[in-house]
């Protein structure tokens, strides 16, 4: 009973600490107004609701996807700066069962019940010239190294860039957008957030406290993730049809600066060029508009852990040492937008084969895995402040360690103002990592991962 009341206490004095910490920074931005807008807001000179569905950024509106595939060039040159920053708190059901990385709850939920500041965003972005834009983000990690001692330090690095040549041709008879993206991160470019880039929207932080959040949980994604290189060509026709093909390779020598603040020895190394495409169909009727769209990309990536022929490390020039990954997806959207009420749901679908190197078979025996992610999304917001949200993620595989993963997350939220945001999510949890039960003969149970995330987003 003294434990429980120790704990309860702990969880009070924590939220009461996050709301007054809230409550100061929304004190701080209200006599704001110009300032407190985000770069693209103060160059098109609308409100954040006219890109972003509801004003729940990053969603997009329609003419949030057209300011996008037009190179973010649409107003007026503007001071091209902005800021964004979370904080929260994460609360696990069960700190007492530990999971298999050790048995001190203080290792393996570090910072719970306590407020934190995840992490911090500069963006340098908007309309360079009448064709040319950008969007490139950097980003500090608050705990994104673990010192080993329960204490971590901060690191920074570049998180996402899209930089773009666009054009737009209209007349009677068509509607045509075309342009080239220049990127780090293959569907950064996408401007739907059912792309594998987007469709995960709130950060967290990288403490143990906050690895069951729904940040964690499965998202479709490419086997090569973020701070690669590549280059992709796209086209827009009549608002209907949307086409999108490039290559990607590591980002090393002249393209190093798309995986800054990353040591050499710990970027994604890609082996060549890697074909990445996205095809979609729109519709938009009244408020209403819908997508349904598939994409795809095979990916060399090294395998630094499996050693050559020899027992030596692997050896990134050794095309030997890499594994191939062939995704696929699908995915869909729809949107009903009208003053008071936005309603959004999505939907995707990921299915990664993984044909593993001689090496890694050699040392580990299964020649291929394979790893399907469905994820699932309905939203509602009232008046651009009031809002809601029902997900639902399911992985499953055929991985030796098996990867069966499936729960909900819970999730209201409110606006007060158009780039202040606080939200509470609940995930919850009924198989992980295979099993409902001791999933890993530890005694703990999927549920006992259940987390309680309040957090607080602003942008400006």
């Amino acid at each position: 009973m003294l434990t429980y009341a120790n704990n309860t206490q702990r969880w009070r004095l924590g939220a009461a600490t996050l709301t007054l910490g809230l409550v100061g920074i929304l004190i701080t931005f209200l006599p704001l107004k110009a300032q407190a807008v985000p770069s693209f807001a103060r160059q098109t000179g609308q409100n954040c609701v006219a890109c972003h569905a509801g004003g729940q950024f990053p969603e997009l509106t329609p003419y949030g996807r057209m300011f996008k595939l037009t190179g973010y060039t649409i107003g007026q040159r503007a001071m091209p700066l902005a800021v964004m920053g979370v904080a929260g708190v994460a609360k696990v059901a069960n700190t007492t069962q530990t999971t298999a990385t050790g048995t001190d709850p203080n290792v393996n939920f570090y910072k719970n019940n306590t407020p934190v500041f995840a992490v911090g965003s500069l963006f340098a972005a908007g309309k360079i010239s009448d064709n040319v834009g950008a969007f490139t983000q950097i980003t500090y990690d608050n705990y994104a190294v673990d010192n080993g001692d329960n204490t971590f330090s901060g690191h920074t690095q570049v998180d996402n860039i899209d930089l773009r040549y666009a054009n737009h041709l209209v007349d009677g008879k068509k509607d045509w957008v075309y342009g080239i993206s220049l990127n780090n991160n293959p569907s950064v470019s996408d401007p739907w957030n059912t792309a594998a880039a987007w469709m995960q929207y709130v950060p967290v932080a990288s403490v143990t406290s906050h690895q069951f959040t729904d940040a964690n949980t499965p998202f479709p994604g490419f086997a090569s993730g973020g701070n690669v290189a590549g280059i992709t060509a796209y086209g827009y026709w009549n608002k209907t049809l949307y086409a999108e093909a490039g290559l990607y390779r590591t980002a090393d020598n002249a393209f190093r600066f798309m995986s800054g603040g990353i040591d050499q020895s710990g970027i994604t190394r890609l082996n060549g060029t890697n074909p990445y495409w996205r095809l979609a169909y729109t519709r938009e009727w009244g408020p209403n508009n819908l997508m349904v769209g598939a994409t795809g990309m095979l990916a060399h990536v090294f395998d630094p852990a499996s050693p050559d022929a020899l027992g030596n490390p692997s050896d990134p020039s050794d095309s030997l040492a890499y594994n191939q990954y062939r995704n696929t997806g699908i995915d869909a959207q729809y949107q009903y937008i009208l003053d008071p009420h936005t309603f959004t749901m999505q939907a995707a679908y990921m299915r990664s084969i993984s044909d593993y190197s001689p090496y890694y078979i050699a040392a580990n025996s299964p020649t291929s895995n394979t790893s399907n992610v469905f994820r699932a999304k309905a939203s509602y917001i009232y008046q651009a402040k009031y809002g809601g949200s029902l997900a639902f993620f399911d992985q499953s595989g055929n991985f030796t360690d098996n990867p069966d993963t499936r729960g909900f997350t819970y999730e209201a939220f409110w606006m007060p103002k158009q780039n202040v945001r606080f939200g509470a999510q609940y995930t919850a949890y009924n198989i992980f990592n295979g099993a409902a039960n001791n999933y890993d003969g530890l005694g703990r149970n999927a549920s006992d991962n259940n987390t309680l995330y309040l957090y607080a987003w602003f942008a400006f």
